[in-house]
Order: C-alpha cells, then structure tokens, then sequence
C-alpha cells in the first residue's frame, strides 16, 4: 500500500479502534467527572500518575500508527495489515505496544477519576484482546513474514518491555 492511503486508512482507524475503546467507552463509564474514593492527600499523586500513563499512552499509540504506515507500508487495521514486518521504533522493545498503550490509557484514566469501574473495564478488554493477538495475529504473521516473525517473537515480548532494544539479525 502506498504511504498516502495507509496513512488515511490508519487515521480513520485510530479514531474508530482506539478513540472507542480508550476515550468514548471509558467517558460513557465516567462521564469524565472526577470521584475521590481515597483522602485528598492521595489522589493527587494518583491523579498525577494517571495524566502521566494517559499522556504516554497517547504517544505510544501515535508513534505505533506512525510506524505502521513508514515502515510497514500498510496499516494496524487487520484488513489492510503492512506488507513489511514492523520491528522499528517501540516494536524494537515490546511486540504489542499499541496494546499496552490503550491498557496504560484507560488504568490512566481510573487513576485520574478515582473510577474502579474503569479498571473492571479494563480486565474484562483484556481477556479478547489477548486472545486476538494469540489466535489471530501470531499465526498470521507467522505465515506473512515466516523466519523473520519467528526471530522477532524469539527475542521481543508480548506484553512488557524489554530493556534493550532489539536488532534484527
């Protein structure tokens, strides 16, 4: 796919994917109105905390988009995937950070409205995301990408990051 088209593909899915599951769901749970379940002096680190995951997650996400349509000349919506395997950037230390991103956004945003119902919400995203990822993803670019895939699988995990960035061999 050419640049220009994986870019506007992938602009329309970030807003339709991510924009749903970690801002239109989490502010239907919240209303985006603030709550205190813990004393004042608490919830300003924690409030803190959560603008710093959102804020992070954001430009993970970002960045991942980004990564897909320069290098990987394609898009992360599974009907129109990259034709070359994306192993840059963040990819280099986690296999999954679009994934992580949207989970650090919305633990982000129960630290930001005291929202317990977010963190249920998050588990309960979870359970289908992994399960996308091991039934589908894996085994499909297993067989787009063959060796290669399998050596980044080999060195790169799924879920938390890894300390040094991996090279391809």
């Amino acid at each position: 796919m050419r640049r220009t088209p994986a870019a506007l593909v992938s602009s329309l899915f970030f807003a339709a994917a991510p924009g749903t599951v970690a801002v239109l769901v989490p502010y239907w749970i919240t209303g985006w109105r603030l709550r205190d379940p813990f004393p004042p002096a608490a919830m300003l680190p924690l409030r803190v905390a959560g603008v710093v995951l959102v804020a992070a997650g954001l430009a993970v996400l970002v960045s991942a988009f980004v990564r897909f349509v320069v290098e990987g000349l394609g898009t992360p919506m599974p009907t129109a995937p990259p034709e070359r395997l994306v192993v840059g950037g963040l990819y280099r230390y986690v296999r999954n950070p679009m994934y992580v991103a949207i989970f650090a956004a919305v633990a982000g945003q129960a630290m930001i409205f005291g929202s317990p119902w977010l963190l249920l919400y998050l588990a309960v995203i979870a359970v289908p995301v992994f399960g996308f990822v091991h039934w589908y993803e894996e085994p499909r670019l297993r067989r787009q990408f063959g060796a290669a895939y399998e050596d980044y699988l080999a060195h790169v995990p799924g879920w938390w990051p890894r300390p040094r960035p991996y090279r391809v061999s």
